[in-house]
């Protein structure tokens, strides 16, 4: 569902690069020191909770923390961006900040995740904050194909390009509006915890998400009578 291609932004390419070598770097050095798996790490909170007091000062415990939520950071950023190659500079972003400031972080690994995900939220919207940047979102959204093992692929190809409407219309929404909505309906996050990845009470929440919708639907609606008249 991401457009795979397309040209990145020069503005961040540099910066982006050198934190990738640096992450790498410390990835790669800690390999040697790895004692516990992933697997053991995604089935209990226990060891997440001792890795995360080791990774404040421990590059092997940041890398492990690395590994295990790349994916998930990536993916919301991907999400967020339609675009894999901007979604990977920014997840790099993402990590050489927590890589900073982790330090100083306090809590258990429900409250790390909503860390990632605010962190994750504060750098996607830093990347739209320009009128070009969001231009340039909107417009190298493209379809892709579907993996290898897809039962239909015309059928994946045309559903493709029915979400390729919702996906413009997504960026064109303000940064607080399309947040609140990919963490509702593509991270499947409930509304308790998505108020306190944005530091707001449910309420506030509820009716932010309301009101996302809305405008979401407005567009969408927008577009179609556009098209309508096109067509008669």
């Amino acid at each position: 569902m991401l457009a795979a291609a397309g040209p990145r932004n020069p503005g961040i390419k540099c910066n982006v690069l050198a934190r990738r070598a640096f992450i790498g770097t410390v990835t790669a050095a800690a390999n040697e020191k790895l004692i516990m798996t992933r697997t053991d790490l995604q089935n209990s909170d226990t060891d997440e909770d001792a890795l995360l007091k080791e990774a404040r000062s421990d590059s092997a415990a940041f890398a492990q923390l690395y590994r295990l939520h790349y994916d998930n950071v990536f993916r919301y950023c991907a999400r967020r961006l339609f675009n894999r190659h901007t979604a990977e500079d920014v997840t790099s972003i993402v990590f050489f900040k927590v890589m900073r400031t982790i330090h100083s972080f306090k809590g258990d690994p429900r409250d790390f995740r909503n860390w990632l995900y605010r962190i994750a939220t504060n750098a996607v919207n830093d990347h739209l904050r320009t009128a070009r940047r969001r231009a340039d979102a909107i417009r190298n959204i493209a379809p892709t194909r579907g993996s290898d093992h897809a039962v239909d692929h015309e059928a994946d190809v045309e559903l493709q390009e029915m979400m390729l409407p919702v996906k413009q219309a997504l960026l064109t929404l303000k940064p607080k509006y399309q947040t609140v909505i990919t963490l509702r309906f593509f991270e499947k996050l409930k509304l308790n915890e998505i108020a306190d990845i944005l530091g707001q009470n449910p309420a506030t929440t509820r009716s932010q998400l309301s009101r996302a919708l809305s405008s979401l639907r407005k567009k969408l609606d927008a577009r179609a009578s556009r098209h309508g008249e096109v067509e008669r």
